[in-house]
């Protein structure tokens, strides 16, 4: 699938998996490097083991799942999005602390079409590039039949929740942030936001 617009935006390919890996850390302020960190064999970087995982063809953090931007043959930046159509089976109360509150709130997002990441690298921000991609997203969303959209974001992350409330997000839950080992040391709370489409 290719999206014609400006900038261009295309389905991501294995080959991309580097950069997805790099992107989806900084959409989740380096939750993800923190957690790869702990499934490191030797001589493997976290980077190596998001790498992987990313170039995986099923789960969540898959290439397959994933949009990326592109000027110059050069990936800008990502949306990674999917249905959720069952209610997650982990319990929050044994999964690490800093992802169990978003496991907490896809037990409410059954039925949308999840936007898990969205990120673009420092140098190409501020233009626009993330509201291409959830407008991509949300085409794919429609095309599979799908009439809600959602996305998690800390409460503190006030530019993020900004941009999606413009966008028509609009709250839906919230849950406490447990932990967050990585700066900016988010507290407060996660946040659910869902877009009814039409």
């Amino acid at each position: 699938m290719n999206f014609q617009s400006s900038p261009l935006i295309r389905q991501a390919s294995v080959e991309d998996a580097a950069a997805l890996a790099r992107l989806i850390d900084i959409a989740g302020e380096g939750i993800p490097n923190w957690l790869w960190s702990r499934a490191c064999e030797s001589g493997q970087t976290s980077l190596d083991v998001g790498t992987e995982r990313a170039q995986r063809p099923s789960g969540g953090f898959s290439y397959t799942n994933a949009l990326v931007s592109e000027r110059q043959a050069e990936v800008t930046g990502m949306v990674l999005s999917y249905l959720i159509d069952a209610t997650p089976e982990d319990d929050p109360e044994a999964l690490p602390a800093p992802i169990a509150p978003f496991v907490e709130l896809e037990k409410h997002s059954v039925g949308t079409w999840y936007i898990n990441a969205l990120a673009t690298f420092p140098g190409h921000r501020g233009q626009g590039l993330g509201s291409s991609l959830l407008a991509a997203a949300e085409r794919l969303a429609r095309e599979n039949g799908t009439s809600a959209m959602s996305i998690q974001v800390y409460a503190q992350n006030t530019g993020a929740v900004r941009l999606y409330q413009r966008l028509g997000y609009k709250l839906h839950e919230k849950v406490p942030v447990r932990s967050h080992p990585c700066q900016p040391y988010y507290t407060g709370d996660v946040l659910l936001l869902i877009k009814e489409l039409d």
